[in-house]
């Protein structure tokens, strides 16, 4: 007999000290070498995401990293802002000594220009030169010599062992030729000039990469630091960590709701947009909901907690970007092999290069500063960063408009759909069904909608709550009186038995009925009494007691968003559990041309497969019901609707807070949008190293202005992946 699948958990992991690609796939295979343990590194956000068996203890997994020589600590919700903290300190040293290396390299810049109009070694003299490059070496250069040893004593090769190997060949060269008195050319504006300038890459790097997490900054900054709670009769001013589910608070107008709740009392509008991507203000009254980030426009409204820290739905939704940000798209996966190899093969070019052009010139002076401006060119970093920065941005803009997507690969595969296909009820129509007729065959209006309302309380289907609705709306002019059910138990997609005072009753599709009674429920009568709504029937083992006609109505933008599909290249089927006449006339409503009707849930996965089989291409699913979790689940690509079922978004890979068609539309277009700007990324960084290392190989490349492409290559890469930002909806 198999034993179980275990059940591993997962930690999350602030990483500091990584400068490269090769640094984070280092971590990864250190990390996957512990039995049971799955590790993605992300380079821009210095983050590790890791899954390991309960056999494992964290503190093993943080040992491991921080023995290769890196810093690593638990990352937590509510150390976010010391986090922030402490990272903006780090950077504001690291500018500092950027500025301190300045202005001692500055002599050999100005030396640099001057070099055209007279000997540059006769400006400064070959000790002042000793004594301003020997500090920038050694002391500003110590994080690279630092990150060296740390990687060469596990057994890699990283950026640092390019920098402190480059700058160290020219700096020890030229203090040779100073301290011996030799007759050769001294190299210290190479050395001094190569760290000052990597130096300022990183910094224009870190800004960069600070703007590609604005995203969750914003969204951070919507929840207020206080809230007005109830306190022995009077409303106090208490921190947010302190209000706790059940209190009551007050939300005057104009300020940001604290908390996920209830209203109690009042009416207002609240602006959900940077929540939702919704413009237009939402009314708000007695037992809506309200969400925490969210501004109340007018009014004030008292209100009871539901959901407080890290429970809000503003907590769910930067959790989830951070997930998506932190992970990596299959396009990275190049980029992780040759970051593997990278910096090995560049070591193993520059000592060719120092052979070849020492032996074939005579010169090894001329050499080594071919061979330095081998390793300063190369850049694993462009590499690492061409992927997750654009995967930031995207999903942060997907955040900003109310798209929450799962992970990077979601993301990819979402920019390739080719079939999109959508679930009618909830999906391409409102969701909200109202009960346009009741049909009593057996007994009044009254009974069989009493029955009904019973059978149907235990149930989160879209018409189940139609018919609870209308019973409650019917309850006292009807004398609606809703009995206690038991042994209530429900199929999926077709229908609920339950028994009533000892009686057994069925309610459901006309289909799930059939197989049910005696009676047989013609398709003739359905066509009669259904043209175009949803019928509900209710029996007992006997026969049919009555039916339901239950209409929705198609979403304004349902056909808008169908054909913006239809002009991305995207075939869309239209998957209903309906008889076929409603299913006709939503399809020919929203301009769909394929549809199929009286599906299961099982029928519509088993359609996704069949689908699979004939057609080429990536096959996508939305919906928002429990029915549709098997359809999510056996799709390529899944779209829920945060409205919907709890069951449809665990499914999904990518949840939409806005119940609109257009959402999966916007989607599609971001992520198209995202796998473009990875792929220039990429291309970018790999023709850079491609063209730069044979430049400086032949001797066409200053050691200097190799330093500088090299930091600025980055800094490319990153600011190319910011035009992202202003990516918008069509």
């Amino acid at each position: 007999m198999e034993s179980p699948p275990e059940i591993k958990q997962k930690l999350d992991l602030e990483i500091k000290g990584m400068t490269c690609a090769a640094c984070a796939r280092r971590i990864e295979v250190l990390l996957s070498r512990i039995p049971g343990v799955k590790a993605t590194v992300n380079l821009a956000t210095e983050r590790a995401q890791i899954h390991y068996p309960p056999a494992v203890e964290p503190e093993q997994l943080i040992q491991t990293i921080e023995n290769a020589g890196y810093q690593a600590h638990q990352h937590f919700e509510a150390n976010r802002r010391t986090e922030q903290v402490m990272k903006d300190r780090l950077y504001q040293r690291e500018v500092r000594k950027f500025q301190l290396s300045l202005a001692l390299s500055f002599p050999f810049f100005i030396q640099m220009i001057l070099m055209f109009f007279a000997d540059p070694h006769q400006l400064l003299p070959p000790w002042i030169q000793l004594l301003l490059a020997t500090p920038v070496q050694f002391w500003i250069g110590a994080r690279f010599y630092k990150g060296a040893w740390n990687a060469l004593r596990s057994r890699s090769a990283n950026m640092d062992v390019l920098v402190s190997l480059g700058t160290s060949m020219a700096y020890f060269s030229s203090a040779a030729v100073v301290i011996f008195g030799l007759h050769e050319h001294i190299y210290f504006e190479a050395s001094a000039a190569i760290i000052t300038l990597v130096l300022m890459g990183k910094i224009l790097e870190a800004r960069a990469k600070k703007r590609t997490t604005s995203a969750i900054e914003s969204l951070l900054k919507l929840q207020p630091d206080t809230a007005h709670v109830e306190r022995g009769g009077a409303f106090v001013d208490i921190a947010l960590s302190s209000v706790v589910p059940g209190d009551v608070f007050l939300v005057r107008a104009g300020e940001n709701i604290p908390v996920d709740g209830v209203v109690l009392a009042n009416e207002s509008s609240v602006d959900e947009s940077l929540l939702t991507g919704e413009s237009l203000p939402v009314g708000k009254g007695l037992d809506s909901k309200i969400f925490a980030g969210t501004r109340n426009l007018d009014g004030m409204l008292r209100c009871r907690a539901t959901q407080v820290g890290a429970d809000t739905m503003l907590s769910g939704i930067v959790k989830m970007v951070e997930q998506a940000q932190g992970s990596k798209a299959p396009i990275q996966r190049l980029a992780d092999t040759i970051s593997g190899v990278f910096v090995p093969s560049v070591l193993f070019i520059a000592v060719i290069t120092l052979i070849l052009t020492g032996v074939l010139t005579g010169s090894w002076s001329q050499a080594l500063i071919h061979a330095v401006a081998v390793l300063v060119i190369a850049c694993p970093c462009a590499l690492g960063l061409a992927t997750p920065t654009a995967v930031m941005v995207g999903t942060g803009n997907g955040a900003k408009a109310g798209i929450l997507i799962k992970d990077a690969a979601a993301l990819e595969r979402a920019a390739k759909i080719k079939c999109l296909i959508i679930d009618k009820t909830g999906t391409l129509t409102e969701g909200k069904p109202s009960v346009e007729s009741v049909n009593a065959l057996a007994g009044d209006s009254q009974a069989i909608l009493s029955i009904a309302a019973a059978l149907e309380k235990g149930s989160q289907h879209p018409l189940a709550q139609a018919l609870i609705a209308y019973a409650a709306a019917h309850s006292a002019t009807m004398k609606v009186d809703i009995p206690e059910v038991s042994e209530f138990h429900s199929q999926p997609g077709q229908g609920i038995r339950g028994i009533i005072a000892g009686q057994e009753y069925f309610i459901g599709s006309a289909h799930f009925i059939r197989n049910q009674v005696r009676h047989v429920f013609q398709e003739s009568e359905q066509a009669e009494q259904a043209p175009t709504g949803s019928l509900v029937v209710l029996a007992n083992r006997e026969g049919i007691l009555g039916s339901f006609l239950i209409s929705d109505r198609l979403r304004p933008s349902s056909r808008h968003a169908v054909s913006r599909l239809r002009s991305m290249g995207i075939r869309i089927l239209m998957l209903t559990g309906d008889h076929t006449y409603a299913a006709q006339a939503i399809a020919k409503e929203a301009g769909i041309d394929e549809f199929k009707a009286s599906m299961f849930p099982a029928d519509k996965a088993a359609e996704i497969q069949k689908l699979r089989k004939e057609f080429p291409g990536i096959i996508a699913m939305a919906g928002d019901g429990v029915n549709d979790a098997p359809g999510l689940a056996a799709a390529d690509v899944s779209f829920a609707f945060a409205s919907g079922s709890d069951t449809a978004m665990q499914s999904s890979d990518i949840t939409l807070i806005r119940n609109d068609l257009n959402s999966v539309v916007d989607t599609i277009e971001l992520s198209r949008a995202t796998l473009r700007k990875i792929r220039q990324n990429l291309f970018f960084a790999f023709i850079y190293n491609i063209l730069g290392i044979p430049l400086a190989a032949f001797g066409w490349l200053d050691p200097v202005i190799a330093g500088a492409a090299m930091a600025l290559s980055s800094v490319s890469v990153v600011t190319n992946s910011l035009t992202l930002k202003r990516w918008r909806s069509s």
